[in-house]
């Protein structure tokens, strides 16, 4: 039952993702408290969405280990249901999103950066955490 080593990465993108979510609820920033909180943000949402994604393929890696060998019709069945959310999980939301919110900020980010980041947010949001929080998705 040795781990594969794109089991190992997709644990260490869970995690590195469950950082900065974490990282970034923690800033105290002005936009936090008004209506919506940082759910309001596409990047926010996408990396919700790609942090979900994440968590179900190591579950889906996980159970593809714990039912290796077992004859179980049932578990087979259930470790398929797993493998079709995950596809359309990253069919449907991860991928779509990921991209759209990549190519959207970057392009607006390189016309005018106050559109999309104000350098107000620099005094909130570290550089490595906005970096993480957009780009990390490709």
């Amino acid at each position: 039952m040795a781990l594969v080593p794109c089991q190992v990465l997709r644990a260490a993108i869970l995690l590195s993702y469950c950082s900065i979510l974490c990282n970034y609820k923690a800033i105290d920033m002005p936009a936090h408290q008004t209506y919506g909180g940082s759910w309001k943000f596409l990047t926010f949402i996408d990396l919700v969405i790609q942090a979900v994604f994440f968590g179900i393929c190591v579950l889906t890696d996980l159970s593809s280990l714990l039912t290796k060998g077992n004859d179980s019709q049932e578990q087979e069945r259930q470790l398929k249901k797993l493998i079709s959310l995950r596809d359309w999980v990253m069919a449907v939301l991860a991928f779509p999103v990921g991209v759209f919110v990549v190519t959207m900020f970057w392009s607006i980010y390189i016309y005018d950066r106050e559109l999309v980041y104000p350098k107000l947010l620099d005094n909130f949001i570290p550089a490595w955490l906005n970096h993480g929080m957009v780009s990390k998705v490709m």
